[in-house]
């Protein structure tokens, strides 16, 4: 499949200035994130965005970036908003804590929380304050944004305290004592560990059901909060500019949501089971983007490029570490620290010089691995990078300035 756009698709972009030259040859190349930001907005304007802009049915914002620069793109307001709370509502495992009207906690990056709290207090035509209220970190009605660090792993016993006070409010104001969190997997876990250090079990409500949507959750982190929770922890897969695309069941595996989308699988390089997302899509009607790559990498159940066979959102493709064996990603080197060690959480591969590494990591119980599983990492490390490996227990691993986590970093 060559993944040129069906007819429906075609007649909802023919008047867009970027695809002109693509609908006169007939053809759609791959489309770029520079190529977007060239010329943009002018590139996308058509007098019914411009209509849409005016009224306030289509906005500008960035997309929220990993590690790397964002992006403007134009969409209506809440438009990732409306496609997770319409997942969560059809969602086979959980659906049913949004139809009960559970409210939803939301445990995610400081800049997130301040996001609301300035889109608030513009609402209210003053200036945010410095340290949101609890009611400046609402959403609308049923969402409740609670973290106000950067750095989870620095919470304090009293922001602990405050924010599972938060949570048992949103349960209480349930009839069944019922609520839905939503989280990176990486601060849910902090949560846990800050819990468990200050024996604050009988403070924290638990959850009705649980997503996981910010970040990739590595290995050992969905197998930590599988042991605390006996609801379903669903992970979804999505973008500021895209939605959501793919969510997980209760197992662990995923499933499509392409509404109003196709997807298609490019290898990232000749050879490769690590494939490229590219994504067509018309759920956004102000910025229907064709053929457009996310910069998300993905492996199929079987290494075949079938989009319905995606096991596992592996990172991004501008994070892939050239390997004598091929290109490694995120979840290449997931897999290794989690097959030495369950005991690993926060990991760092570091590119230190010439055919050298260092993995700094941290573990669940603050203590270093033994001097076997210290010796599986980093043999499992070098096997994987061609990169002689020296494991480093840190007692913590400094989060990116985006409030996720960079799972590799170059010192020379």
């Amino acid at each position: 499949m060559d993944g040129q756009p069906a007819a429906d698709v075609l007649d909802q972009i023919k008047d867009i200035p970027i695809y002109r030259a693509s609908l006169e040859r007939g053809h759609f190349p791959v489309l770029e994130k520079p190529e977007i930001a060239r010329g943009f907005p002018d590139n996308w304007m058509t007098p019914r965005l411009a209509a849409a802009l005016e009224a306030g049915e289509a906005e500008f914002v960035l997309s929220t970036g990993t590690n790397h620069a964002r992006m403007r793109i134009i969409r209506p307001p809440y438009f990732l908003l409306k496609s997770y709370y319409q997942l969560w509502s059809e969602h086979p495992d959980i659906g049913e804590t949004w139809r009960q009207g559970c409210r939803r906690i939301s445990l995610t990056t400081v800049l997130a929380t301040e996001h609301v709290a300035r889109v608030n207090a513009r609402k209210r035509g003053v200036d945010p304050d410095p340290v949101p209220t609890p009611e400046d970190r609402r959403l609308d009605d049923r969402t409740h944004y609670v973290n106000l660090r950067a750095d989870p792993a620095l919470w304090e016993r009293d922001e602990i305290e405050r924010m599972l006070a938060e949570m048992r409010a949103a349960q209480e104001a349930h009839p069944a004592g019922r609520y839905h969190l939503d989280c990176s997997g990486y601060y849910l876990a902090h949560l846990l560990r800050k819990i468990g250090r200050w024996g604050l079990w009988d403070a924290f409500p638990e959850p009705a059901s649980i997503i996981t949507a910010y970040e990739y959750t590595p290995v050992n982190v969905r197998r930590f909060l599988a042991q605390h929770f006996a609801c379903s922890v669903i992970d979804l897969f999505g973008s500021t500019e895209l939605g959501y695309l793919y969510y997980s069941d209760r197992r662990g595996r995923y499933r499509p949501y392409l509404d109003k989308m196709s997807v298609e699988l490019l290898p990232v390089a000749p050879g490769s089971e690590i494939y490229s997302l590219i994504v067509t899509s018309v759920r956004n009607p102000y910025m229907p983007l064709v053929r457009y790559r996310s910069g998300d990498c993905v492996r199929t159940l079987d290494g075949t490029p079938d989009p319905e066979r995606i096991t596992r959102f592996c990172g991004r493709e501008k994070e892939l570490l050239p390997a004598p064996h091929g290109p490694v990603a995120q979840g290449d080197l997931d897999d290794r620290v989690a097959a030495a060690s369950p005991r690993v959480f926060v990991h760092q591969l570091r590119v230190t010089g010439p055919g050298e590494s260092a993995l700094h990591y941290t573990t669940f119980d603050d203590a270093p691995l033994d001097a076997e599983a210290t010796a599986a990492l980093e043999d499992g490390v070098g096997e994987l990078t061609g990169l002689r490996c020296r494991a480093e227990h840190r007692p913590h691993v400094p989060i990116g300035k985006s409030g996720k986590y960079a799972w590799l970093a170059h010192d020379h």
